[in-house]
């Protein structure tokens, strides 16, 4: 007899395959949840924009409080200007600084759910 050499195709029928990437589908969401490298990268950078900001803050909190001890060693005897500079004249700076703090520390924050919630 003969042999006939054609294959013959076979299909094999089975629960269907998943992938997780697929195209489409991506979700920084649970890269952030399973602590891959770029899930990594994202959190790495939200608590880098806020240092920033933080570091702004402190900045403006060293030149703003840090030559006042100078200033009131320069000038003799002025007690009473002392506590009006402390107790009046920062005030109103400290309160702004503040408010710009947190403020900026909101907007990074939402950007960052914006960009993770997103897509």
């Amino acid at each position: 007899m003969p042999q006939d050499h054609t294959e013959r195709r076979v299909v094999v029928t089975g629960p269907p395959r998943q992938n997780r990437r697929a195209s489409g589908y991506y979700r920084p969401r649970t890269e952030i949840d399973e602590q891959t490298t770029l899930g990594h990268t994202y959190v790495r950078s939200l608590m880098r924009t806020q240092l920033r900001a933080a570091l702004i803050v402190f900045a403006i909190l060293g030149l703003l409080i840090g030559p006042l001890p100078l200033l009131f060693a320069a000038m003799p005897d002025t007690r009473r200007l002392e506590w009006a500079v402390l107790g009046f004249g920062l005030y109103a700076p400290l309160v702004l600084l503040a408010r710009w703090y947190v403020r900026r520390a909101e907007r990074n924050e939402r950007d960052f759910v914006r960009l993770v919630e997103d897509r």
